[in-house]
C-alpha cells in the first residue's frame, strides 16, 4: 500500500531543492518507494492574515497522510511553520521521520522527545529505511 507523506521543510532555497529531490524519487521510481510526497508550502508568515485558513488546509493534509517527515535544513530550527507543523503532527499522533540535510545542522527542539524515527542521511536509502520502520 502507498504511503502519503506530508513534508514539512523550510522554505529557503536548500531546502526546497531537496523536497524537490523526494519528490522526483516518488514520481521517477517505478513503484519501488511507493510513496507519495506532499508539496505544502505556503511562502507566508505564520503570522499573517491567512494562517488561520493555511493552518487548517496543512492540519487536514497532516491528518490525512501515514507518515510526517522533516526535513531539516540550515534553518529550519528558525521556521514558526516548522514548529507548528510537528506539534501538530505529535498532537495527530502521527509517525514522525526526520532528516537532515547535512548531519551539522540544528534539530528543531519539540523533534526531541517524540519518537522520531531518523533517517541516517539524505539518501534514497535511508529515507526509505526510515519511513519503512
Amino acid at each position: 500500500m502507498s504511503k502519503t507523506v506530508f513534508v514539512s521543510y523550510h522554505s529557503a532555497n536548500e531546502d526546497t531543492i531537496y523536497k524537490n529531490l523526494l519528490v522526483a524519487w516518488s514520481k521517477n521510481d517505478s513503484g519501488h518507494f511507493d510513496i507519495k510526497f506532499d508539496d505544502t508550502s505556503v511562502g507566508i508568515s505564520i503570522n499573517s492574515t491567512n494562517a488561520t485558513y493555511i493552518k487548517s488546509v496543512i492540519k487536514r493534509k497532516i491528518s490525512d497522510s501515514s507518515v510526517f517527515l522533516c526535513l531539516v535544513g540550515e534553518n529550519t530550527h528558525n521556521s514558526d511553520w516548522v514548529t507548528w507543523e510537528i506539534a501538530k503532527a505529535v498532537e495527530l499522533n502521527k509517525k514522525i521521520v526526520a532528516v537532515k540535510i547535512k548531519s551539522t545542522y540544528t534539530t528543531p527542539t519539540n523533534l526531541y522527545g517524540v519518537g522520531a524515527t531518523w533517517a541516517l542521511s539524505f539518501s534514497y536509502e535511508s529515507i526509505k529505511a526510515a519511513l519503512d520502520k
